[in-house]
């Protein structure tokens, strides 16, 4: 996961969207404009949303959701799972690192397919670590098959990581997965690479 960029000028904040509970069609039109503005992707995971993922606008902060003070700065676009298994469990982990923080990346450290916190005193980065998943073995594991695949697929092809990944993105963005993970390893710059969704 890297550090999360919230647009100022996002289509929510000029339209005045607000979440409402239990008005799909609403709520479908912030989950679009957020899906655009993630490039399609899970913002803990970082694994394209495709079609048939289920997908959540994640309040961060559950306790603000349905008041005045949930909005923009608060919604992500993530995968349901996860979503799902962060729900009962915010109170148990505070105080938290917002995934919006200027110093998100120097807090939690991408370690060859591990997150981990630069700081062993960083509670807020440790916990957000925890209730997000981001330590999850599984998920860990996928990403350094991944990586392994990647690199093994770069050197067969004898292209530059960049222009490797760039034919990816045009062949099938489903390719793409662990942004972060991308940009630490191959030491390009992911994000720029790929398009903005129209």
């Amino acid at each position: 996961m890297s550090r999360v960029h919230k647009n100022d000028n996002s289509e929510i904040i000029t339209n005045n969207l607000n979440y409402i509970e239990g008005n799909s069609n609403n709520n479908l039109k912030i989950s679009k404009i957020l899906y655009h503005e993630q490039k399609g992707f899970c913002c803990y995971t970082e694994e394209y949303l495709g079609r048939a993922d289920a997908r959540d606008i994640e309040h961060f902060n559950p306790n603000l959701k349905g008041t005045d003070k949930d909005s923009y700065s608060n919604w992500f676009l993530v995968k349901h799972q996860w979503n799902k298994e962060k729900a009962t469990k915010w109170e148990n982990f505070q105080p938290i690192l917002l995934p919006t923080d200027d110093h998100f990346n120097d807090r939690i450290i991408y370690d060859y397919g591990d997150y981990r916190v630069s700081d062993s005193v960083d509670k807020q980065a440790q916990n957000l670590i925890s209730l997000i998943k981001l330590d999850d073995l599984i998920l860990a594991e996928e990403r350094k098959k991944y990586i392994r695949r990647k690199r093994e697929e770069i050197q067969k092809f004898g292209e530059s990581a960049e222009e490797f990944f760039k034919i990816l993105i045009e062949d099938d963005i489903k390719q793409i997965s662990y942004l972060r993970a991308i940009q630490e390893e191959f030491k390009i710059d992911i994000w720029n690479v790929i398009p903005q969704l129209t």
